[in-house]
């Protein structure tokens, strides 16, 4: 696929002319669609902070005090989210993304012109009415901004394009609110300038999104339900039937829940708190949004270009601990006279706030862009842009359950740091319910740690691990974490078909077990479990998922490739009995004899763990698929033994 030609399909692997993320912005797939959401998340801000400044400082009116209006422009851009999410996802899994697109900015330019007039004019209602339509503009482009990427960006791209996404969206918001600060400010001529500045960047987004290639729609005879209600109803349903999707869903509004209370405390915790004016309140919007955008882009590089969920955990544990370091780095503050920029960075310790707020938000980027990743790539594709609109919903109804929540706390007299803390004892409490409903990402994320931590773990031809459907993974068996480093070869789960014995050794059993591993027996020793196992094996093709076998029977004694045994011979029997004919994918592990769970000590695994000092280098070589009509054991094995010279 062209970056001119997308198509409903996974776009090929990526070369060694596209290094990074980075490189996606000169490609016309990406590059005009990044700058179209840039420059409409930009002026929403702009807009929505101009106005609140207006209406705080410069204007009066009874019917709107000062101290409800940031409240009410906030609930009038939200409300939207609510009542029209459902019909945005429709219509943009019915209609080309890039004629939406257009649509949506077409929208904007008309709102904006309509603003303008309410800047020039001084007039409330009319901007209060814009305020709602930009809601209503947003709420389009939010499924279409997420449902775009995975038709355009393949498996290894879709991590690095959704953290730019996400860093491109914290720039902007930061810029639209500094922009729209100054810019109402000017005197004589704040509104006037403010009202142009909106048309201008409108009209550029237009002009940008007129260069993004087309992108045909994903279920073109779908039939709109206009009914709000019953289609966010079959949405939410619609995303429970793949449970791993569904509660990703809920991670992610959580992720909006916990920024939502961060964000809404910036101004009490600058004055109340840090005894700093509202210059210090605009820095912490900025350590936050940069913190997000680094996390954002941290994520390609973490992942090594892959969907990788294993860093959901680890940006959880980040959220926690910096959140409540937030609370003992904040809480005993001295009292103060109101101090500005200058006096509050000279403060050592306003810098350990500082670095907490960072550390906090750029965590919250690790944990939330391999959770849109995962959904995008999840998600069924003719249904991907409504699962998304549920999603909206999900995080709307969460800010404002957050906002509620922060409201009553303060109300029954907590303060913004005990909020902080109360805050990041409740996110170690979510994330650990939500890890143990979806194992995948703890085992993600044990595989992640592993494969970078313990060892220094290389994968070769990975190009060659399907991105969708039924495959059977054959690999050399060495070491008691083989599967665990399979695990981090793969961004797709893994079904290992194992040696009952190893569900007995401590943790690994647990974490197989976790893993849902299929536990096989000698026919003579157990027939039940022997059948059970191919029983379980076929259903894991009929499903369309990855099946891992270690062909040899076990774990090698001598560090030697044994004789492949007949057991994946009956599992291709097993599988076209069923009409399915899963391509066989040689795998091999290498380097790995003699590293801490191999059994080369005569005491076992673990006897000598640092004999080849710590952080040892081990690969993985994955070969061609195979067709399953020409699979034998003994060609099997020499393919793996080519592999492991390889």
């Amino acid at each position: 696929m062209s970056p001119d030609t997308p198509s409903t399909s996974v776009a090929p692997a990526p070369t060694h002319e596209d290094p990074n993320q980075f490189a996606l912005l000169r490609q016309r797939r990406f590059a005009p669609f990044f700058w179209t959401q840039f420059s409409g998340a930009a002026n929403d801000n702009l807009f929505k902070f101009a106005f609140t400044v207006m209406v705080t400082y410069q204007l009066s009116v009874d019917w709107l005090p000062p101290a409800m209006a940031g409240l009410v422009i906030g609930a009038l851009f939200i409300l939207p989210f609510l009542l029209f999410s459902a019909t945005s996802g429709q219509l943009t899994d019915k209609y080309d993304k890039t004629k939406m697109i257009r649509f949506v900015k077409n929208l904007e330019i008309a709102i904006m012109l309509v603003a303008a007039v309410g800047f020039i004019a001084g007039n409330i209602p009319i901007l209060l009415l814009c305020t709602f339509f930009m809601g209503v503009h947003s709420t389009l482009f939010g499924p279409v901004k997420f449902a775009y990427m995975p038709q355009v960006l393949n498996e290894r791209e879709l991590t690095g394009g959704n953290g730019m996404v996400e860093m491109g969206t914290f720039v902007a918001i930061l810029l639209g609110n500094v922009a729209g600060g100054l810019l109402v400010a000017l005197p004589g001529i704040g509104h006037t300038t403010v009202a142009v500045a909106c048309v201008v960047a409108a009209l550029v987004g237009r002009v940008v999104a007129q260069f993004i290639p087309s992108v045909p729609a994903t279920d073109p005879g779908l039939t709109i339900n206009w009914n709000p209600f019953t289609e966010t109803w079959r949405n939410l349903k619609l995303a429970h039937e793949n449970i791993v999707v569904f509660r990703s869903l809920l991670g992610i509004s959580w992720m909006w829940f916990f920024g939502a209370v961060f964000l809404s405390q910036f101004p009490s915790l600058a004055k109340n708190v840090l005894h700093g004016n509202e210059q210090v309140a605009s820095l912490l919007l900025v350590v936050f949004s940069i913190g997000i955008g680094i996390g954002s882009l941290l994520c390609e590089v973490l992942s090594r270009r892959h969907v990788e969920i294993g860093l959901v955990p680890l940006g959880a544990i980040g959220m926690s601990v910096f959140s409540i370091d937030l609370y003992f780095a904040s809480r005993s503050l001295p009292p103060s006279e109101i101090m500005g920029l200058a006096a509050f960075v000279a403060q050592g310790a306003h810098w350990r706030v500082m670095l907490d707020l960072a550390l906090l938000s750029l965590f919250a980027g690790l944990y939330s862009v391999p959770m849109y990743a995962l959904i995008q790539m999840r998600s069924q594709p003719t249904h991907r842009a409504r699962i998304i609109a549920a999603n909206n919903i999900l995080n709307a109804l969460f800010m404002i359950g957050s906002s509620l929540i922060a409201g009553a706390l303060l109300g029954a007299g907590f303060t913004v740091p005990q909020i902080f803390l109360f805050t990041g004892l409740a996110n170690a409490v979510v994330a650990f319910y939500i890890f143990m409903l979806v194992p995948e990402y703890l085992l993600r994320f044990v595989a992640w740690v592993s494969s970078r931590f313990v060892y220094r773990f290389k994968v070769q031809g990975d190009e060659n691990l399907p991105s969708s459907g039924a495959a059977i993974l054959a690999c050399n068996h060495v070491s008691f974490v083989d599967a665990v480093l399979l695990m981090a070869a793969s961004p797709r789960p893994i079904y290992f078909v194992m040696d009952h014995r190893i569900f007995r050794v401590p943790v690994l059993g647990w974490l197989f077990r976790l893993a849902k591993a299929i536990p096989i027996a000698p026919y003579k020793e157990d027939p039940k479990t022997y059948e059970a196992a191919f029983d379980r094996a076929a259903q894991v093709l009929r499903e369309g998922d990855l099946l891992a076998i270690f062909p040899e029977g076990g774990i090698t004694k001598d560090g030697q490739l044994q004789e492949f045994k007949g057991g994946i011979m009956k599992i291709i029997e097993r599988a076209r009995e069923e009409g399915i004919e899963a391509p066989v994918i040689p795998m091999a592990l290498t380097n790995l004899w003699g590293s801490y769970f191999s059994r080369i000590e005569q005491g076992g695994a673990m006897v000598r763990p640092f004999r080849r000092g710590f952080y040892s280098r081990v690969g993985l070589n994955v070969g061609r698929p195979v067709a399953p009509q020409v699979v034998q054991p003994a060609l099997l094995r020499s393919q793996v033994a080519e592999l492991l010279q390889a």
